[in-house]
């Protein structure tokens, strides 16, 4: 019923006040007839009731909520007092919605790849599965893929887990089915499907015996792919489909895992033959696996341990200090993400606090204004905390119509945001503003109000009613209280944006630095394309060389082609690292053999890349399958192994790939295999081996132009089908792209972080500017009385820009402590510069001063122009 009072107020308000007047009226009546003038009759009659708006109160107070009732009247009176004031209450809301729009925009990612569980059952109990490589042949490598054999120990010995996959993901051709295709495809285990919680639509998943060679090659198709290629026909069940020349009958449609794998089009069964399962050495596959109930990821990694210890008593030859790592599912996707998510939330987080720092200088000024009649109201009674209620809720108000500018920009935003991202954003598909995103909106909007308010609130009411009342033209008091909570929000707004200019700027000289790096290669002018022949098909070596061969002259012949030429990943997209035995040294276990980045390129791919020949010679054609072994080593490798003799005629040994030594006949140039950013050393330690020796199946052609490579994109699609018209052609794009690809999020993290630090130091300037040019104009009667004692234009001008930049200097020497801890927290996006670079700390601190000397010199300036004579005659 109390809560009725509250929404039924209209009515019972204008009954109360019938009421009241009624009982006044009578009160009136007598006192009229006692002989008081009527006017004396109502005074009297008035303190006989205890006045009519304190009787009206304590009504409403039993009536009903007398909180929320007065919560929705300041409310109220803030908007009608706001819309008296639209410029003040438009760059309130301005101000509000930048700061909240960008927390709103990066909170939506943050929500989507963070904080949000995956759509899975159970999905704090999926875990992902790695070895732990050793780390005197891997330095630096955490975490390394399965190796068919020790998964399936794992599968067989443990008891930590409810379900364990292994699988494999790539790129398949589908033919037989119209135009031939290249399909995503995910090869894995029987028990794949069920850990993701993943249900048939149509048909069934796999069975066990389809792990195993010897049983039906199934497939399942994602449900997208059977849509788009299928039309969605549900008689697909059961019929057979062609991937990689291999038939697949179809038993199955499911629907699209999210976040996982969310590009599949179609999964495949294992089909392992007994050779694959019995393989350590060869690490190429992924693991998964669901807890059982109870079960910690403690208990599990203790497990696995256990397990990776039997196993490398019984095979140290492959498994010697080969560990396990149990991972959340969750955790493991957003490794690489996280740490600059989380920078860019706590940047945006400090634009919103500049933006309240912003908002209460201007709310300090207006409420100035307002002294006399907050004066007048305290006179009448009003409390200090009834009279703050009121003004916060003025502030409340600001913040929802900021909420509502910034969720706006927001819902747009976020597009830009994941197309900027790309496919370094891990669960890209789920980030949309939804339900927590709006309440995150509504929340910050709240509270931005509150804290942009509360200062000026506080300030203003418990100013002294007697100094309110006699405040004039000229007479501010601006160097009290007042003046002192303008200067302290400066200094926040100073500190706060020095922080993020330090940070963009250590990412721009890192960003700088990293393209800087000389990558060991030229990538300019340059096409990539990646092909995988299917084995069912091109089944012999000469089948495959034969192909490449022919494909290579193909692209040569082209116009506009300056060198074409192929290797099994070009650099900075993954590739082979394996072991190598070395003349001379100790005959060792697998596991003890140093490790080597391991590529296959074709003759005159040095040329193409342009990767210096130190000395020896390039591969020819007589360097093709059967032919004695040869290699050609980087400079690193001959260092490493060979330092001060010559590498050229000794010979080294591939154990995975072959027992037959080599022989090197060459040393080249050294090559960022694995990114710009990583350390010289081992890393770019790199063996060649002729592609035509090894004739593997799948080869990525780079071809070097005379000018743009992507105009001859179709040029090279029709010379690939000139050779095999059913061969699909994949990931076509520049070397350049791919090394930009490389650089990871640090070009958008530092962009975003920069744009961010360009609205805080805005922001900031405008700040200054505002705190000074109001303080100038409450000191034009002082500095009218200067002017006309003789004091010179000079020196008022110096005078006024010292005493302005005095809070700049101090939120200058904040920010400088503040940033080095902040720093702390970005070291990992970092390359080639100091978290403390002073360069960067010497330009930024130089820019806030000069913003905070331009932000003063205009307030200053209009100071000298101040005509004694016209302001003294306003007294």
């Amino acid at each position: 019923m109390r809560l009725f009072g509250v929404f039924g107020s209209t009515k019972s308000e204008r009954e109360l006040s019938a009421e009241i007047e009624s009982h006044l009226q009578l009160h009136i009546d007598d006192n009229i007839r006692a002989g008081m003038t009527p006017a004396e009759a109502r005074r009297r009659a008035v303190i006989a009731l205890g006045g009519v708006e304190g009787t009206k109160e304590a009504y409403r107070d039993r009536r009903g909520l007398p909180a929320f009732e007065s919560l929705v009247r300041d409310v109220r009176y803030g908007v009608r007092t706001l819309k008296k004031s639209p410029g003040f209450a438009m760059a309130g809301i301005v101000i509000l919605g930048l700061g909240i729009g960008v927390n709103t925009a990066i909170f939506t990612v943050v929500n989507a790849v963070v904080l949000r569980p995956l759509p899975f059952p159970d999905a704090d109990r999926i875990v992902r599965l790695w070895h732990t490589p050793p780390q005197s042949t891997f330095a630096g490598m955490d975490v390394f893929a399965l190796s068919a054999a020790n998964f399936l120990d794992w599968q067989a010995q443990s008891d930590a887990f409810e379900k364990m996959a292994i699988y494999r993901g790539g790129r398949w051709t589908l033919t037989g089915q119209g135009e031939p295709e290249a399909v995503v495809v995910y090869s894995g285990s029987a028990d794949l499907l069920p850990i993701l919680g993943v249900q048939p639509i149509l048909g069934r998943g796999f069975m066990t015996s389809e792990d195993r060679e010897g049983g039906p090659r199934t497939a399942v198709l994602a449900e997208g792919f059977w849509r788009t290629r299928f039309g969605g026909d549900p008689t697909v069940i059961g019929r057979t489909i062609t991937l990689d020349r291999r038939p697949y009958v179809v038993v199955g449609i499911v629907p699209t895992p999210p976040a996982l794998m969310d590009n599949v089009q179609v999964f495949a069964s294992l089909s392992w033959t007994a050779e694959q399962r019995a393989v350590r050495a060869n690490h190429n596959a992924r693991g998964i696996a669901k807890l059982k109930p109870g079960v910690t990821i403690e208990r599990a990694n203790a497990d696995l341990a256990a397990i990776s210890k039997r196993l490398e008593e019984q095979y140290p030859a492959e498994n010697k200090d080969w560990g396990a790592l149990v991972r959340p599912l969750q955790a493991d996707m957003i490794v690489d993400a996280r740490s600059p998510l989380m920078v860019l939330l706590g940047a945006v987080a400090l634009v919103l606090l500049i933006a309240c720092a912003n908002l209460a200088n201007l709310m300090l000024v207006r409420t100035h204004g307002r002294a006399k009649e907050i004066a007048v109201r305290g006179a009448l009674g009003a409390s200090r905390l009834r009279v703050v209620q009121q003004l916060l809720a003025e502030g409340v108000v600001l913040g929802i119509g900021g909420g509502l500018v910034g969720f706006a920009a927001a819902y747009f935003g976020v597009d830009v945001l994941k197309a900027a991202f790309g496919d370094a954003l891990p669960r890209a598909n789920e980030v949309i503003v939804d339900a927590p995103v709006l309440w995150f909106t509504a929340a910050i909007a709240v509270v931005a109000g509150l804290v942009a308010s509360f200062a000026p609130a506080w300030q203003l009411t418990g100013r002294d009613a007697n100094d309110a009342l006699k405040i004039g033209p000229g007479r501010g008091n601006s160097a009290g209280g007042e003046g002192r909570i303008r200067n302290v929000l400066v200094v926040s707004e100073v500190a706060l944006a020095l922080m993020l200019l330090v940070g963009a700027g250590l990412l721009m000289r890192s960003l700088t630095s990293l393209r800087g790096v000389n990558p060991g290669f030229d990538p300019g002018n340059v096409l990539t394309g990646v092909i995988d022949l299917p084995s069912a098909k091109y089944t012999t070596p000469e089948s495959r060389n034969q192909f490449f061969d022919r494909v290579v002259e193909a692209l040569r012949a082209l116009p506009d082609v300056a060198s074409a030429a192929r290797v099994d990943s070009v650099p900075m997209q993954g590739g082979s690292i394996q072991y190598v035995q070395v003349e001379g040294q100790p005959v060792l276990q697998d596991s003890e053999l140093p490790a080597v980045q391991v590529r296959l390129p074709s003759p005159g791919y040095f040329e193409t890349a342009k990767i210096a020949l130190v000395k020896g010679r390039d591969f020819t054609d007589a360097d093709g399958f059967g032919r004695p072994r040869v290699v050609i080593i980087s400079e690193r490798t001959a260092q490493k192994f060979f330092a001060g003799q010559d590498p050229i005629g000794r010979h080294v040994t591939l154990k995975m790939m072959t027992p037959d030594p080599a022989e090197i006949v060459g040393v080249v140039r050294d090559v960022k295999m694995e990114g710009l950013d990583a350390a010289a050393g081992d890393s770019e330690a790199a063996v060649y081996a002729p592609a035509a020796q090894f004739a593997l199946g799948g080869s990525t052609f780079v071809v070097r132009t005379a000018g743009d490579p992507e105009r001859l994109t179709r040029s090279v699609i029709a010379a690939v089908r000139s050779v095999d018209a059913e061969q699909p052609i994949l990931m076509m794009r520049s070397l350049e792209a791919i090394v930009e690809q490389s650089l990871g999020q640090r070009p958008l993290a530092m962009m975003l972080l920069a744009a961010f630090a360009s609205l805080a130091l805005v922001l900031a300037t405008v700040g200054i500017y505002s705190v000074l040019a109001y303080t100038v104009r409450q000191r034009v009667r002082e500095i009218g009385i200067r002017m006309a004692l003789g004091a010179p234009a000079r020196g008022l001008l110096g005078m006024i820009v010292i005493e302005g930049l005095k809070p700049t200097v101090i939120g200058v020497g904040l920010g400088l402590v503040l940033a080095a801890a902040l720093v702390r927290v970005m070291a990992t996006l970092l390359f080639g510069v100091s978290q403390y670079d002073p360069g960067t700390f010497s330009v930024v601190v130089l820019l806030m001063l000069a913003v905070g000397v331009i932000a003063t010199l205009v307030p200053a300036y209009r100071a000298t122009r101040v005509d004694p004579i016209v302001t003294l005659r306003s007294e």
